[in-house]
């Protein structure tokens, strides 16, 4: 590795080759960001609230369905929502906050690998990373976990930087403000782990190196100031309009959810090693022969500054943000996006070593294309294995509707159709909602409950009984009205009556109710 950058690499020369490498990257990445709908719930969620937000020109307070909805905090959807409103109502929009995400976490990896080492190991850091078939389609999906994971990767980029400059005796002030910013990024990206993950992975690598020393100089009162300025308003608006906000955002949605098992997706304890090893084949392949050179080998480890350090940095990297997500008994693959930056270099470190042999060299550049065929085949079998989506009905009913229509959900939440409609208003949604089991577990009722309680006038009153939705209907008489729910649902209920089908999925049936059924007979 070298320690400085290379003389014929610098200036506008390698400007340009970072422009060029950024553009590569945007293109491989989004090329098939729209071949696929939506996918529920998460899609259709988080690209529906970017919507509303669009739609009712409320940026500060995030809508589901036309009620507050806090699990979460509303960068990706300030991204998502200009993006619509530049591109279009489209799948490649909704994406582009992933995109972005994904984009800022090869960006800033291959500024640290190039300021820190040399161009062949930056380059393949970033191919790594990008032929990762882990990293491209998270890239291409509508959640937080690639924004965020963009946000921690140069959050870290930037401390680890400061790091290795103010061992050499300098004073990065810009980098050092740079990373607090981009941690402030995290936090709204998805809240407190913005800032915890990088705190925690850079203080476990300083404290088990002996760094104790560089810790009181990554404290910077102009940074934390400008941490502050970017988090704080927010939250203090959303406390200020929504009593009881913080104690929901931060105490149910952040303790309670990583330290509770009454939450979905229960995985065991080895879910998130099994998924770095399988979803980033085949450089997970790689890392393995060459082990008896790298991973086991005390020299490598101790190599001197900046090899040395940065190998360690990327092993505590990795294995701290997999043993984080791995405590808590809710686990989804896209929690672990943070270790494929660190995984990446590492994996591009021990190409460097082997370059000069052909043999290995050959093995480097097979696996990348190993990797480049696998994550084309992850997104052609995504884009025709995707068959809840309701991307079909909601534009037919975006067509047949007219301005101030109801639209009713019985018994289901529909996520992705208020964004494939372009619907205006929000959908009534019908159940049982006085069932007091309803709160019990962490579905789409709880979700709706959750946002009600923030919810105030009786215009925000979008969850309805079987009794109540005749009531609603009848004192609307002039305004049409589309059912969407499951076909078994037409059997016993009398508002049905009459009603006629307009289109069908898999998931569920498109109704257009017949005004004279209104008030029609006693609801259960």
């Amino acid at each position: 590795m070298a320690a400085i950058p290379d003389p014929a690499d610098s200036g506008a020369g390698s400007r340009l080759r970072g422009a060029a490498l950024l553009l590569l990257a945007l293109l491989w990445l989004a090329f098939s960001a729209g071949l696929r709908p939506l996918t529920v719930p998460d899609e259709g969620r988080y690209a529906s609230v970017a919507w509303e937000m669009l739609r009712g020109g409320d940026w500060l307070v995030p809508h589901l369905n036309g009620l507050p909805f806090f699990h979460k905090p509303p960068l990706f959807y300030w991204i998502t929502a200009a993006a619509l409103h530049v591109f279009g109502v489209n799948e490649w929009a909704a994406r582009s906050a992933s995109l972005c995400g994904a984009l800022l976490a090869a960006g800033s990896i291959w500024l640290l690998a190039r300021r820190w080492t040399d161009r062949r190991t930056a380059q393949w850091t970033v191919a790594a990373l990008l032929a990762q078939p882990l990293f491209f389609m998270a890239s291409q999906f509508a959640n937080l976990d690639m924004l965020l994971a963009g946000c921690v990767t140069a959050t870290l980029s930037l401390a680890i930087h400061c790091v290795l400059v103010l061992r050499e005796g300098g004073r990065p002030r810009a980098a050092l403000a740079m990373a607090y910013a981009f941690a402030a990024l995290g936090v709204l990206a998805k809240g407190l782990i913005g800032f915890v993950l990088p705190a925690l992975v850079l203080g476990l690598w300083l404290a088990g190196t002996w760094q104790w020393r560089l810790i009181p100089r990554l404290l910077s009162l102009p940074g934390l100031l400008l941490f502050a300025a970017l988090t704080v308003p927010w939250l203090v608006a959303m406390q200020k309009s929504f009593p009881g906000f913080l104690h929901y955002f931060f105490v149910v949605q952040h303790f309670q959810r990583f330290t509770q098992s009454n939450f979905n997706n229960a995985q065991p304890l080895w879910f998130f090693p099994a998924v770095l090893l399988l979803l980033a084949l085949p450089w997970t392949l790689w890392l393995a022969l060459r082990a008896r050179r790298t991973w086991l080998s005390r020299a490598w480890w101790l190599a001197p500054a900046p090899a040395g350090p940065l190998r360690q940095l990327a092993a505590v990297w990795l294995l701290a943000v997999t043993a984080f997500f791995s405590l808590p008994q809710s686990k989804l693959v896209g929690y672990v996006l943070p270790a494929a930056a660190p995984l990446a270099f590492l994996v591009a470190d021990a190409i460097g070593a082997a370059w000069p042999q052909r043999l290995w060299r050959r093995l480097a550049l097979a696996c990348a294309a190993l990797g480049i065929a696998a994550c084309v085949a992850a997104a052609l079998v995504a884009a025709r294995t995707n068959d809840h989506s309701l991307r079909e009905m909601g534009r037919t009913l975006g067509a047949l509707r007219q301005p101030n229509d109801i639209t009713i959900y019985m018994k289901n939440f529909y996520y992705d159709l208020a964004f494939y409609a372009a619907l205006d208003r929000p959908a009534l949604v019908v159940d049982d909602w006085q069932d007091p089991a309803l709160t019990g577990r962490d579905n789409w009722r709880k979700e709706l409950l959750d946002a009600q309680a923030f919810a105030a006038g009786a215009d925000q009153q979008v969850l309805l009984t079987h009794a109540q939705v005749a009531a609603h209907l009848c004192g609307r008489p002039g305004a049409r009205a589309w059912l969407v729910g499951p076909r078994s649902w037409t059997e016993d209920h009398p508002i049905a009556v009459g009603a006629t089908e307009i289109a069908h999925s898999k998931e569920a049936v498109l109704w257009r109710l017949a005004p004279a059924r209104r008030c029609a007979g006693p609801q259960r």
